[in-house]
């Protein structure tokens, strides 16, 4: 299985972004609660939805297994989009429907970058001494410290488009539902921790970071092995990851048997940094 490499075809791309669409609708869903406002609008087989503003789950995912989206419905999230400040971000799976892309860019959409999506089977992984679950009372501190982390981001490959104020994030961290986190240490410190969830058998890797001072010594190999382990435990058969192109973060999960399955095109109307739910992007070790 680990010399295996995986082909993903539009059936495996359908599902993964099907399984980030629910993760997009249910981590938006606790900032709606917590805010009393945004929305998740179905679109085309994706999702169109507002969190707040700034937010990684502020944004359109899943298109392109679905038809064109409908124009009427477009203007409507469109507006209400403008009406909060924020610009309409839309995550274009390149095994998608090209014609969606074209249906954008003639509405005034411009692409404005690129992420991969990454995976590879679960199979049989030893859980690394060094990591270990987050518990309860460590909520808080793991949060921040994880949002200090990623405020320093790899800065090998292309330049990252997305910029999350600080407390954003912590809130995104936090909202989001069914996640399972993990923390690494050395010598006793906090050098990083990871997060994934579990979605119809994906392990979707949910975010990675490293302190600075804890980088280049095997962290976030250990946070990957750790959730690898968790993800077999759990019954998965597809570990996915989304990561900037180029990066040490891609370099790094492709050391450890992930392939490269699609990219998706960053597509934007209005103006504002790109965001985005795969967090691992920012992490180094």
């Amino acid at each position: 299985m680990d010399g295996e490499r995986l082909f993903c075809g539009t059936a495996l791309a359908g599902r993964i972004e099907r399984a980030e669409v629910r993760l997009v609708v249910e981590a938006g869903a606790g900032s709606r609660a917590r805010r009393g406002d945004g929305f998740a609008r179905p679109l085309a087989g994706g999702v169109a939805s507002l969190a707040e503003p700034d937010s990684p789950f502020t944004k359109v995912a899943g298109l392109g297994f679905g038809g064109l989206p409908d124009a009427g419905a477009l203007d409507e999230i469109e507006a209400a989009f403008a009406a909060s400040g924020t610009p309409v971000q839309v995550e274009l799976c390149q095994l998608g429907d090209a014609a969606v892309g074209a249906f954008l860019t003639a509405r005034g959409y411009r692409l404005e970058s690129y992420e991969n999506v990454l995976g590879r089977r679960v199979g049989d992984t030893a859980f690394p001494k060094d990591i270990r679950p987050v518990r309860d009372d460590e909520l808080e501190t793991w949060l921040a410290k994880v949002a200090d982390a990623s405020a320093v981001a790899d800065t090998e490959g292309l330049p990252a488009h997305e910029d999350f104020p600080r407390e954003t994030l912590v809130n995104a961290l936090r909202d989001m539902t069914g996640v399972r986190r993990y923390l690494a240490e050395r010598d006793g410190e906090f050098a990083g921790g990871a997060s994934f969830r579990v979605t119809d058998g994906i392990a979707q890797f949910t975010g990675a970071a490293t302190l600075p001072s804890h980088r280049r010594r095997g962290v976030q190999t250990s946070l990957l092995r750790a959730r690898l382990a968790a993800a077999a435990a759990a019954g998965c058969d597809l570990a996915v990851v989304t990561t900037q192109p180029g990066s040490k973060s891609q370099q790094n999960v492709q050391r450890q048997g992930f392939d490269l399955l699609y990219a998706r095109a960053i597509l934007v109307k209005g103006t504002a940094a790109t965001r985005s739910s795969g967090a691992d992007s920012r992490q180094a070790s």
